[in-house]
């Protein structure tokens, strides 16, 4: 398995983080759903969130390649309506990990 984690630092202003989200559940996170190859190969998905609008994106998958695939979808997509690039900074950094263990409780589940 493969991680990439996305950290995008605070403070974030109301305006940027009304705007992450709009990508996120307008643009996003549909592509991703509508392309199978990469929806059937994440394995988790965490929205890490702080008080102060810093946010970290951590995605687990099964292979590295679609870790290059989701990042390009989303680098190429088109905005969405209402979306402006001004408030899409884009990430402070991202990083990449292999997965060399994982422990996930059986009761765990929030989504």
């Amino acid at each position: 398995m493969h991680a990439q984690l996305i950290i995008f630092d605070g403070p974030q202003s109301p305006e940027l983080l009304a705007a992450a989200e709009l990508a996120d559940s307008q643009r996003i996170r549909p592509l991703v759903e509508a392309n199978a190859r990469i929806r059937d190969d994440i394995v988790a998905r965490y929205d890490l969130r702080q008080p102060d609008g810093g946010r970290a994106m951590l995605i687990v998958t099964g292979s590295e390649a679609t870790l290059d695939a989701m990042t390009e979808l989303i680098m190429t997509s088109d905005l969405v309506p209402g979306e402006d690039p001004a408030l899409l900074p884009g990430a402070s950094r991202a990083e990449r990990y292999t997965v060399a263990e994982a422990f996930v409780a059986e009761t765990a589940g929030a989504r």
